[in-house]
Formats: C-alpha cells, sequence, structure tokens
C-alpha cells in the first residue's frame, strides 16, 4: 500500500531522500516532466490541453524527528529536534538513527532516581538521550556521527473503526493524494510539486512557486485533530470521522474567501462530508505559495490527524477517501470554468 511506504520511510526536514526517491518511482511514467531543484523539491508537470489558470498542488516531503549532536563516551548519544515535537512524548520511544538506521531506543535517568520536582516537569533535551546499545564512544563512532538524522521507528497499522496508526501521517498523507491525483488523465495541466522542510519553516515551497508562478495552489496537509477530552469545542480545530478540512485562516494565511466557497459548493453537490478547521495556530506551505511573485490564490485541504509532530499519529481512512475525491472534483470543476474569482 502506497500510504504504508511512503509512512515507513525516513524524510527528516533536510533529509527527504528516501522519500523523494519514493515518489519520484511512483510518479515517473504517469508525468510528462520531473525537476528536481537545488534544494531538493521534487517539480513534477503533467501536461494536459489546457494550461490556465495555473495550478500548483503541494504536499510536503518531510516529517519532524530529531539530529545527533554529541556522542558521550559511554557511547549514549545527545540530540536536539528537527521542527517542533512534544518532548513529554519522547521517553522510551524506540528511534532509527543515521543512513545505516540503526535501531535505538530514547533514555532518561530512571524515575526512581529522579528528584519529586523532576516528576512536575517534562524531561528537556539536556535529559534525554538515545541508547543505540553499545558500550563506549568508540563503537558508537562507528556507527554514527555528529549531524546526523534521527527518525521515529514506528510502522503503520491498521486499527479500530477505519482508523490508520502510522509517524509522518502530516504529511504522507498528502503526498499520497496528490501521487493518485498525478496517475489520472487530466485536461487541466498540472505541477504537483512535493516540497522539503516545510517542517521547519515552510524552506522548500517558496522558490519552487517562484519557479512556477501559480495562479492558483493547494496545499494538501495532514492538521491536527484535536476532538480529545478536555479541549473545548472552540478550540478542537477538526474531528476525526467528519470528512476532510477546509482551512479557514492559520498563521501565515487568510485563505481566499472566494475559492474556498467553490470547495465547499463541490463537497456540498457531491454529498462529500467536509469540516471547517476551525482555529488559525500553525501554518503550511500556502504562506510561501500565496505571497511568490505577483501573489496566488491558494486554499488547503487536509486530513485530520490526531497526535501529530509525535512518533504516532491517528487518522480515520474516509477522511483521507474523501480528500482525495474532493480533489480530484474540484480539479474537474476548475477544467469547466467553474471558478472566476473577483477580489
Amino acid at each position: 500500500m502506497l500510504l504504508k511506504k511512503l509512512t515507513e520511510a525516513c524524510g527528516v526536514s533536510g533529509n527527504e531522500k528516501e522519500v523523494r526517491e519514493l515518489i519520484i518511482n511512483e510518479i515517473k511514467d504517469y508525468v510528462d516532466d520531473i525537476q528536481v531543484d537545488r534544494i531538493g523539491n521534487i517539480i513534477a508537470y503533467k501536461k494536459g490541453t489546457m494550461d490556465s489558470p495555473k495550478i500548483m498542488i503541494a504536499a510536503h516531503m518531510d516529517e519532524v524527528g530529531l539530529m545527533v549532536t554529541k556522542i558521550e563516551e559511554s557511547g549514549l548519544i545527545r540530540f536536539t529536534n528537527v521542527g517542533g515535537i512534544d518532548q513529554r512524548v519522547l521517553v522510551s520511544k524506540p528511534v532509527l538513527v543515521g543512513k545505516k538506521k540503526i535501531n535505538g531506543v530514547i533514555g532518561a535517568k530512571p524515575f526512581h532516581l529522579q528528584k519529586r520536582s523532576e516528576w512536575k516537569k517534562a524531561l528537556g533535551y539536556k535529559e534525554l538521550y538515545v541508547d543505540i546499545g553499545v558500550n563506549n564512544k568508540e563503537e558508537a563512532e562507528k556507527l554514527v556521527s555528529i549531524g546526523d538524522y534521527i527518525s521515529f521507528a514506528s510502522n503503520y497499522v491498521e486499527f479500530g473503526d477505519n482508523l490508520v496508526k502510522a509517524k509522518a501521517l502530516d504529511d504522507r498523507v498528502g503526498c499520497s493524494i496528490l501521487i493518485d491525483l498525478l496517475k489520472t488523465e487530466r485536461k487541466l495541466s498540472i505541477y504537483g510539486v512535493f516540497t522539503v522542510m516545510e517542517e521547519i519553516g515552510l524552506v522548500g515551497a517558496g522558490p519552487a512557486a517562484y519557479r512556477i508562478g501559480p495562479d492558483i495552489g493547494i496545499v494538501l496537509e495532514g492538521t491536527t485533530c484535536s476532538d480529545v477530552p478536555e479541549i473545548e469545542g472552540h478550540l478542537q480545530a477538526t474531528e476525526l470521522g467528519k470528512g476532510p478540512a477546509i482551512s479557514i485562516m492559520d498563521r501565515t494565511t487568510i485563505f481566499n474567501r472566494e475559492f474556498r466557497s467553490f470547495i465547499i459548493d463541490i463537497a456540498q453537490k457531491n454529498n462529500i462530508p467536509f469540516q471547517l478547521r476551525k482555529t488559525s495556530f500553525g501554518g503550511n506551505d500556502s504562506g510561501k505559495i500565496h505571497l511568490t511573485k505577483e501573489g496566488s490564490i491558494t486554499a488547503t485541504i487536509s486530513v485530520p490527524c490526531r497526535y501529530i509532530h509525535s512518533p504516532i499519529s491517528v487518522m480515520n481512512k474516509e477522511d483521507f477517501n474523501n480528500a482525495s475525491k474532493l480533489l480530484g472534483l474540484l480539479i474537474e470543476n476548475l477544467e469547466k470554468g467553474g471558478f472566476n474569482n473577483e477580489i
């Protein structure tokens, strides 16, 4: 299964090579051109019979993770974060270190040896380390180096009522949906862009959008889902099983009202469940895409995911399928000239 392969691949921000190669292998027989730019974005072009409006559909390849910063004399490995991670969830998690994917586990001072004051706060990066099962620094240096990336080791598992557990659903869900779209025949020419380093500041999207100069940008994303106990309704950005989420605004973009209404109308006419992403925290590649050159109209279609930016996240397969369906219908309606924006 494509999503299983994508989520189990390692691609911490700045180290997307494994994911990039997987994606290129998936799409190379279905698109007319593939370029990898200087910072690692994949820019795929699928030629149709219509070149206007110029469409850029983006999904980011990278995931949050860690990086080796020091190797102790004991052989234990110190690290820092790459991207935003809730450090409270790190203790005892299995990881893969470096190009060789050395197995390790995140450890800390044993609980029963901690002071009572330490029980009251999350252990920070200074208190944590990765244990790769060696006895000293010399043995560790044969396997890993300072600057090596550390990925969470987490398998794709289907469970419960149509749910999926995996790492990096943010944003391998978007990558998977975009790959599937590029494998279909469309009248409208499409730039399918798989961006790098979104998790550390939307790094890849700007150069890619500058190269393309899109009229319309569509961002496919795995977004936060907060439908858990003790979270008030107005703080629940999305809910699992209620359909793909369409963004109103976030930290980097106020999304075009008319284009959002256009997408909502398509969903309603085709009986596709959807929800509005109700909170404004966070951001995605739209923050750079809509500012490029003369500017562009953007929208984000997201798959709600619980526990993102952690070693595991959870999604509903129907939300994923409906996001894919909505994207396909959106392209069809753009081909029919159904959207005419007036500022």
